[in-house]
């Protein structure tokens, strides 16, 4: 008898890269980049994308020697990924006493050739914000105002990672946590789709935090020096070399 067999069963997985973001402590740059294959898992359902980071995930192990991996997309099952997700993760300002979360601060700062910053997207829910049309039909981005203060575009991450490391500074009851991990990963993070990755801002902060660079970091040219005296580029080179 011909045997038969579930078409899914047939489909091979296939092979992709993502980037795996390593704090660094003796070297000349904060945080190391690197691109890991493996193979995705096909699906859209929970336990699929959970089997790609388990994946994605031992491969790290075995290349690098890590045993602790950090997966920060909301798949990864680990009350912490939540913690630090842009979407949850709290910064407070000086301007007006509140806090609002490392999303609604960037996509509520945004300036664009036809308008912006759009304040009121500090008051969205996250996921709203970063949904607004009108990030997608004022135009290219052509800066960033937060509460009156003005960030250049170049280099490119920079005023992000700012309001990402601020908020975990501000959060220390996380940090004992975090600075266990060697290195951070997000599977739904896309550099052809943005430039912008929490993973790489926390591999970041944990640099930051053994090297006890910290301190004045809420000053932005403080911050900004950061940019010429160590190597700071995130994902774009990875861009440029076609990975991607």
């Amino acid at each position: 008898m011909e045997q038969r067999h579930n078409p899914a069963e047939l489909t091979q997985n296939p092979v992709e890269y993502r980037p795996v973001f390593m704090p660094k402590v003796n070297s000349d740059n904060l945080v190391k980049t690197d691109m890991v294959r493996f193979e995705r898992h096909v699906g859209f359902s929970s336990a699929q994308k959970k089997k790609s980071i388990h994946d994605l995930h031992q491969v790290i192990r075995k290349k690098y020697g890590f045993k602790q991996v950090l997966e920060l997309s909301s798949k990864s099952g680990n009350k912490l990924s939540f913690a630090l997700s842009p979407f949850s993760l709290q910064l407070a300002n000086e301007y007006d006493g509140r806090q609002y979360s490392v999303e609604n601060a960037l996509q509520s700062s945004k300036v664009f050739e036809h308008g912006g910053p759009y304040s009121d997207l500090l008051n969205a829910p996250p996921r709203q914000a970063k949904k607004d049309e009108r990030l997608i039909t004022s135009g290219e981005i052509i800066g960033y105002n937060y509460f009156g203060v003005e960030w250049d575009i170049e280099p490119l991450t920079a005023f992000y990672d700012w309001l990402y490391v601020n908020a975990l500074k501000q959060n220390p009851q996380l940090h004992e946590q975090i600075m266990q991990y060697q290195s951070f990963t997000d599977l739904e993070f896309n550099p052809k789709k943005s430039i912008h990755s929490a993973a790489y801002a926390l591999a970041m902060f944990v640099a930051l935090n053994k090297r006890e660079l910290l301190d004045n970091i809420e000053d932005p040219k403080v911050f900004l020096n950061l940019y010429t005296e160590f190597q700071l580029s995130n994902t774009i080179p990875l861009l440029e070399e076609g990975w991607f």
